[in-house]
């Protein structure tokens, strides 16, 4: 995975991660912040890789499908690149965080 793609999913968790289960976001943040292999999150859980990559897929696909309905990241790009004051963009996607 390229390290655009790979920001953009990290930046997709961040938003969405409270819809995971906590096994998923466990996995997630062995994976990409741990930066962890598949076979140490799978030794690490006593589970098989598979089981680790399938959770891994699922969540990547998940957090797509969230960013397709909801468009959060969409939106706070689009605040991000107002021209106005960073402390008024802040607010703002603070607000739509909550």
């Amino acid at each position: 995975m390229e390290t655009k793609e790979r920001n953009r999913i990290i930046e997709l968790y961040d938003i969405y991660s409270n819809l995971l289960t906590d096994k998923q976001r466990a996995y997630f943040e062995d994976y990409y912040y741990s930066d962890l292999s598949i076979s140490e999150i799978a030794e690490g859980y006593s589970i098989s890789r598979n089981a680790v990559h399938d959770q891994l897929k699922r969540v990547v696909n998940s957090l797509n499908e969230y960013e397709e309905c909801l468009k959060l990241k969409e939106k706070m790009d689009s605040i991000n690149n107002l021209e106005i004051d960073d402390e008024i963009k802040d607010m703002v996607i603070n607000i739509l965080k909550e």
